[in-house]
């Protein structure tokens, strides 16, 4: 029979609950304890039998509401609330086992958790919106928890707070809250835990506590995604993995899509719509085409390609993975090509990597020589062979396909595209859309980034519209941040109505994809095409960026409108 008791009342908190009842669970299995549990809340529960309690020797009543504490006579009882379980769950129980030893004046006593000390690194693919957002959720909830926390934020423009040796030494557990790789060798001998941006944004209380409860110790020399994470499914695991590799990629490669085209947009703003031809070679415009055109966009497949084998096998993969993708692009492969190089790369090296095993005295040959040999030949004879041409064939399909595009197969591909940027403002599928559109600008498509950019866009500046015209819709607060989203949508930052979403996210979300979806199709039937793949509103008025730029302004407009009347329609008063 169970010795120790606990009740968890959930009220509105079901979610946070459940999560401390699986910690106590874990927690008393770890010190082999017999524990009955119990949850109680609008979802009822298992009571804890009769027997259990007339064997029992203390109880642990967390949380508030009725516990049905009248069942347990004279038992001897510790109190918590559902936030001192998830801080600190080994405290609290700990106080529990000692007051089955102590006096029952100590019974009563309420378990006070002990601060830690946490790092965290954040990191998205595209390195603006969620990896701050992440930053900011992880924050607020260790103050909140009265944890002591440091966060780094591996962005666009470099890791910023970059965390010290010191710091990492001193800390408690890491936290890596993160849709792309991360290197993790600096926490060798460190309790971790891996997860996404997600889980930092949506619930950093549940995300802490999970972390203090079940981070695993990071061995030295250890440096891929799936070691020492968090225990999930190997089919989850396997799925979650594949995409990050890419999403890596992606985001390394992103810097030179950005800057070749708008350096071949510059081009035709001071050389004019020949500037690239052989007989204007030493204008102004001829160089910058040269930079743009010839260096920037020569680099996006292989850079793509390094990072996701990077990704995967870690330094060892860049190389084989930046030839394979060179290779990519020399068989007009393209950006499929370089994916395929990448991931070829990246699980060619890693498999080497475990079984090549060396006298200790040569094992610094693996890294410099034998591995970037082996590999690079494995993956270039695989692209050169098996791999290249078929694939040169889809994309060559793919591209004629794209740049042929008219009528319904366009208005088709704008509702499809546009869509996917508000369904999840920022997500998997939302990433999945951009990428795409990014990656095809290297084959010279570029009509799927002005339908991904507008529909982009046209969420929180469709909210922000919806706060002005309906103001009784929303609390004040939302009202004030309708301005935010406004300036978030025009920098094309989707994230901006991820606020408005949560909230209400059965009448928000369909009218956000409503009207970006309507964006999208607008940008495409009437023609029009983007060289820059971010940006927004700032790169709208640069010569040659934006073709039929009229046209652009329109689907922006529309999509707004669309989002912002139905946003309004459907939502019900504010209380």
């Amino acid at each position: 029979m169970a010795q120790l008791l606990a009740v968890v009342g959930g009220g509105d908190l079901s979610t946070h609950a459940v999560l401390a009842a699986e910690a106590l669970r874990k927690a008393a299995g770890r010190r082999n304890a017999a524990l009955a549990l119990e949850i109680r809340g609008k979802g009822g529960g298992n009571p804890i039998p009769e027997a259990a309690i007339r064997e029992a020797k203390a109880v642990l009543l967390v949380g508030e509401g009725d516990l049905g504490e009248g069942r347990f006579g004279a038992l001897t009882r510790a109190r918590a609330a559902i936030d001192d379980v998830l801080t600190d769950v080994n405290a609290v129980l700990d106080r529990l086992l000692a007051g089955t030893a102590s006096a029952p004046a100590a019974a009563s006593a309420s378990a006070i958790p002990t601060p830690k000390r946490i790092v965290a690194i954040t990191s998205c693919p595209t390195g603006i919106a969620h990896t701050f957002m992440a930053a900011e959720g992880l924050q607020a909830s260790a103050q909140a928890l009265g944890h002591d926390i440091r966060v780094e934020t591996q962005g666009s423009v470099g890791a910023r707070d970059a965390l010290t040796a010191v710091e990492i030494a001193a800390a408690d557990v890491v936290i890596i809250a993160a849709d792309t790789g991360v290197d993790r060798a600096r926490f060798a001998g460190k309790r971790l835990y891996a997860t996404n941006t997600k889980a930092a944004i949506r619930d950093g209380k549940g995300l802490i506590a999970t972390a203090l409860a079940e981070a695993q110790l990071q061995a030295a020399g250890t440096t891929d995604a799936k070691a020492d994470g968090p225990a999930r499914p190997a089919a989850a695991e396997k799925k979650a993995g594949a995409y990050k590799h890419l999403m890596t990629g992606v985001s390394f490669m992103l810097p030179f899509v950005v800057a070749g085209g708008l350096l071949i947009a510059l081009a035709f703003a001071f050389g004019g719509i020949d500037a690239m031809k052989p007989e204007n070679a030493g204008t102004l415009g001829f160089a910058l085409g040269e930079i743009g055109a010839k260096a920037a966009f020569a680099l996006i497949v292989p850079a793509l390609a390094g990072y996701i084998a990077y990704s995967i096998a870690d330094r060892p993969g860049i190389a084989p993975g930046m030839i394979g993708g060179m290779l990519a692009a020399n068989l007009q492969a393209g950006f499929l090509g370089g994916i395929a190089a990448g991931f070829i790369a990246g699980y060619v090296t890693a498999f080497l990597n475990r079984h090549i095993r060396l006298h200790r005295n040569l094992e610094g040959l693996k890294p410099v020589l034998i591995l970037p040999l082996l590999a690079t030949t494995i993956t270039g004879l695989l692209m050169v062979y098996v791999v290249g041409v078929p694939v040169a064939a889809v994309l060559a399909a793919l591209t004629d396909w794209l740049k042929g595009m008219q009528g319904a197969s366009a208005l088709v591909l704008g509702l499809v595209l546009g869509g996917m940027m508000a369904v999840d403002m920022g997500g998997p599928i939302n990433k999945a859309a951009y990428a795409s559109a990014a990656a095809l600008l290297s084959s010279g498509v570029d009509a799927p980034m002005a339908a991904v950019m507008l529909g982009g866009m046209t969420p929180p500046l469709g909210i922000a519209l919806a706060t002005r015209l309906f103001p009784n819709r929303f609390s004040k607060p939302e009202r004030e941040a309708g301005g935010a989203a406004a300036v978030l949508g025009a920098a094309f930052i989707t994230e901006g109505a991820i606020p408005f979403a949560a909230a209400d996210p059965l009448r928000v979300i369909p009218s956000m994809v409503a009207g970006s979806a309507v964006a999208g199709a607008l940008a495409l039937t009437s023609g029009v095409t983007l060289k820059v793949p971010h940006g927004g509103l700032f790169v709208l008025p640069i010569p040659n960026a934006v073709t039929n730029l009229p046209g652009a302004l329109i689907a922006l407009v529309a999509g707004t409108v669309v989002t912002g009347l139905l946003v309004g329609l459907l939502k019900k008063r504010a209380s």
